[in-house]
């Protein structure tokens, strides 16, 4: 075994100590494939406010232009599929965003696996990712053989599904990379066809600007009356696009105590929800990803679901 595999074997084994469920690896250089379509998207305006898409184009591409002498992208997926969800006669929270904001957690964890890089190997260069700076997560998860980009965007594990937080650490360290699985969609458009809204336009291709999760979060205005009654409940985000898709069949429970909800949030009724206190709000979303809308933006959604 040489040096850099010995290398790459350390990281992968102290990345799932730390609670990385998949690891993968990928050689830094420019995303040629994704470049036409993130220009595409862009120029048609799927990104609908989310300005800050339009910004940093190149360092979306190369991660070369993100960290000095980049050699390799390690990618990691972390699953936050819960053992329990909420109860039916609820208004609706997308799975990700039921316990601790997951910025927090993984950002924690990558800092511990850059500074074991930084013990056990030498002094590696280095910055972790997770929705804090112009990458393309999914792209390079696939790139690193984490899985394949689906139909409704997400990136989909064979073993898993697609309910997992996707993050990166940039290393200006060579190591061997992995190979790209192939794509097992096949013939199925089940997300295509539940999407309420019809944002995903195409196989791989999500109108942002059409997206539940857009309306209810990203969306700061009011939300338009022509998507009035088609969010089947969804107040904070939507996860039907990955609920309808056969390979999360394979989803089995997260084992991170932190994305595990506040017992409260599961017995909450939509009578609950529409009578929501900052009080109750802040103990039951306290270090949440939901404070993205906060407590007003939360009861725009509920007033616009009833």
């Amino acid at each position: 075994m040489s040096l850099a595999e010995k290398n790459k074997a350390i990281i992968k084994n102290e990345a799932q100590r730390l609670g990385f469920d998949f690891v993968g690896f990928s050689k830094a250089d420019f995303l040629e494939e994704d470049a036409p379509r993130l220009e595409q998207w862009l120029n048609n305006n799927s990104h609908g406010e989310m300005k800050y898409m339009e910004n940093h184009f190149d360092k979306r591409l190369d991660p070369r232009l993100l960290i000095n002498d980049a050699k390799t992208v390690v990618s990691f997926l972390i699953n936050y599929y819960p053992s329990e969800t909420q109860n039916s006669d609820s208004y609706k929270l997308s799975k990700y965003a039921y316990g601790t904001d997951y910025h927090l957690v993984i950002r924690k964890k990558l800092n511990q696996l850059q500074d074991f890089i930084n013990t056990e190997i030498g002094a590696v260069a280095g910055r972790g990712f997770i929705d804090s700076a112009p990458i393309l997560e999914r792209a390079w998860a696939k790139k690193s053989g984490l899985g394949w980009i689906g139909k409704n965007g997400n990136l989909i594990n064979k073993q898993s599904g697609s309910f997992y937080f996707v993050a990166q650490l940039i290393l200006d360290l060579e190591l061997p990379v992995d190979n790209i699985t192939t794509d097992h969609c096949g013939t199925c458009t089940a997300c295509i066809d539940e999407c309420p809204t019809d944002a995903i336009t195409e196989p791989m291709v999500v109108d942002g600007s059409k997206c539940i999760s857009y309306f209810t979060i990203e969306l700061k205005d009011a939300i338009p009356n022509d998507v009035k009654g088609k969010f089947d409940d969804w107040m904070f985000g939507c996860d039907i696009c990955q609920d309808v898709c056969p390979w999360n069949k394979f989803s089995s429970p997260h084992n991170q105590p932190l994305f595990d909800p506040h017992p409260d949030l599961l017995f909450m009724t939509k009578k609950d929800w529409v009578n929501i206190s900052e009080i109750t709000y802040k103990k039951v979303f306290s270090k949440s990803a939901i404070s993205r809308t906060k407590l007003k933006g939360l009861k725009r959604n509920i007033e616009f679901l009833k």
